[in-house]
């Protein structure tokens, strides 16, 4: 598992290196593969990197009738919420460019929880075949107590080594999300933590040096593919 860690002087250099590397491996998997999967993360850092993916020279120098859109975890909120991953990715990138509906796989998060579930996996097999999903690029955040996706500390969905993706109660928010599990956020090609801010320099420093395994973003290890942390103060 090569892991690299990429230190930027401000969020927006590594907004720029985030919307680079996504072009990268859009351009790769689609040349080797015909198709690019890519789960996107929740979260204020992301955002800019989305909006960055609508401005030149993207929006002509990315194939996107070929770029497949997943998400890495979602609330159990309807699309149109403000809270809702999805309605933030739509409204920063998918609603500027020029994406095909049946390209965004959404989590539906207006079903219950474990229908959600479900129901994406189902989407999963049918996009990825039978077998586990292999994403070709995965983005993460980092939470201040060391989440990332919706794998929180102290749930259930830490111990998952089977499914794709769960229905997961966070303890910490007292609320059911849905996410996709480490099994198949290890199989992806490659998978880029996204972190800026201050507030996140303690965790940031715990979970690259502290006791491995302490936390759940540290045990993103992708089997066969790259890992890496992208970081801005």
């Amino acid at each position: 598992m090569p892991q690299s860690i990429h230190h930027y002087p401000t969020p927006a250099v590594l907004t720029e290196a985030a919307a680079a590397l996504f072009a990268r491996c859009a351009h790769e998997a689609i040349t080797a593969r015909g198709r690019f999967s890519v789960a996107l993360a929740g979260g204020s850092t992301p955002r800019p990197v989305y909006a960055r993916l609508t401005q030149p020279p993207y929006p002509t120098d990315v194939d996107w009738s070929r770029v497949h859109f997943f998400f890495g975890d979602e609330r159990c909120v309807p699309p149109t919420h403000a809270r809702s991953n999805y309605r933030m990715a739509s409204e920063s990138m998918f609603q500027s460019l020029p994406i095909s509906p049946e390209n965004i796989h959404r989590m539906q998060g207006e079903l219950s929880p474990q229908e959600a579930a479900a129901c994406y996996a189902e989407t999963l097999r049918a996009f990825f075949g039978a077998s586990q999903p292999q994403f070709d690029l995965v983005l993460l955040g980092l939470g201040t107590d060391g989440h990332t996706a919706s794998l929180f500390p102290n749930s259930a969905a830490l111990e998952e080594d089977s499914h794709s993706v769960v229905a997961n109660f966070a303890p910490s928010q007292q609320e059911w999300r849905l996410t996709l599990t480490y099994p198949a956020i290890n199989a992806a090609r490659c998978v880029a933590f996204l972190v800026a801010g201050e507030a996140k320099r303690p965790i940031l420093h715990a979970v690259l040096h502290g006791e491995s395994g302490h936390y759940p973003a540290q045990r993103i290890q992708p089997h066969d593919g790259s890992l890496l942390w992208m970081l801005s103060p």
